[in-house]
């Protein structure tokens, strides 16, 4: 594996890290949990006066502007940063996703973190899937970037979030609509999912100890069950009936001809191959579907299942 310039590593920088996409979802349980670490968190937002960027100052974190989209803004936001936790936005709209615009802003990221002397970053991508097929060739192009421009990169490549069955807005996926989980999953294969917080233990652990996870590239998940079993979960931890319903191909496609397409790669077998017992190695708290509804899923989807403020 291609990992960029060759520098040895005794232990992690101590200056602050730099995050983007604080005031999102891999972003902010990334801050969040950098902040009770200790670690000094500066937090790329494009407005300070966001309730999401005003609580992650009241935690503890530095804010400073900076906007992807316009590259000249983040040398002033990365001055003075020694490491970067980057999750370029996604570009998504109704033809689908935009792997180019995706990859310039993740080249421009690294181009003004190499300039701000970052010398280790963690990029947050999206699992890879068994088989063959293209599979985010933004993302893949954006990792491959960055090995050339920083000594130091770790890739975290997570599988769809718990967090989603909270609802996803803009792709008409996820969440539950009068009760039912509509999605592109066979209803009775295990299907990989992991938790935000668990995301964040691996950044987190990433940047504590860079000589052990420099270079590596980590696939990851933390439970796999079957569609039918998580809805099942869920109405047993919320005590709402609710149930799974797999989308069709008409469906999917009335979405997104790039919905029906993934839809049309899982049932041919693509699949995402995570080694959870591995991860679990690393990281023993590693949340399960369970873990995540009793600490804090099942109180979150109760509230939107019953439509209560």
């Amino acid at each position: 594996m291609t990992t960029g310039p060759t520098r040895s590593v005794t232990g992690p920088a101590q200056g602050p890290v730099a995050v983007t996409g604080a005031t999102g979802k891999q972003g902010g349980a990334t801050a969040r949990r950098l902040l009770a670490g200790g670690r000094p968190v500066r937090a790329l937002v494009r407005d300070t006066s966001a309730p999401a960027a005003v609580a992650l100052a009241d935690a503890g974190a530095e804010l400073a502007l900076a906007d992807l989209d316009e590259p000249s803004s983040l040398a002033a936001a990365l001055d003075g940063t020694t490491a970067l936790f980057a999750v370029p936005p996604v570009a998504y709209g109704p033809a689908g996703s935009n792997p180019e615009l995706e990859f310039t802003r993740g080249r421009d990221l690294a181009d003004a973190a190499a300039a701000a002397g970052v010398r280790h970053v963690v990029f947050t991508g999206v699992a890879s899937a068994s088989g063959d097929g293209p599979a985010a060739p933004g993302k893949r192009r954006i990792e491959q970037y960055l090995r050339e421009q920083i000594p130091l990169v770790t890739v975290l490549r997570p599988v769809r979030f718990m967090t989603n069955y909270l609802g996803v807005s803009g792709i008409g996926l996820d969440g539950f609509a009068d009760g039912v989980h509509r999605h592109l999953f066979p209803p009775n294969e295990p299907a990989q999912i992991i938790a935000l917080e668990d995301i964040a233990e691996f950044a987190a652990l990433a940047f504590e100890q860079p000589d052990r996870f420099a270079g590596r590239t980590l696939e990851l998940a933390g439970d796999d069950p079957t569609p039918a079993e998580a809805v099942a979960a869920i109405g047993a931890a919320t005590g709402i009936p609710v149930r799974y319903e797999q989308l069709t191909h008409e469906e999917a496609a009335a979405l997104n001809p790039e919905i029906a397409e993934t839809r049309q790669q899982w049932i041919s077998g693509r699949r995402w191959h995570a080694d959870i017992e591995a991860l679990r190695v690393i990281h023993p708290g590693l949340r399960t579907l369970a873990d995540w509804l009793s600490e804090s899923g099942a109180a979150a989807l109760r509230t939107r299942l019953l439509g209560t403020p």
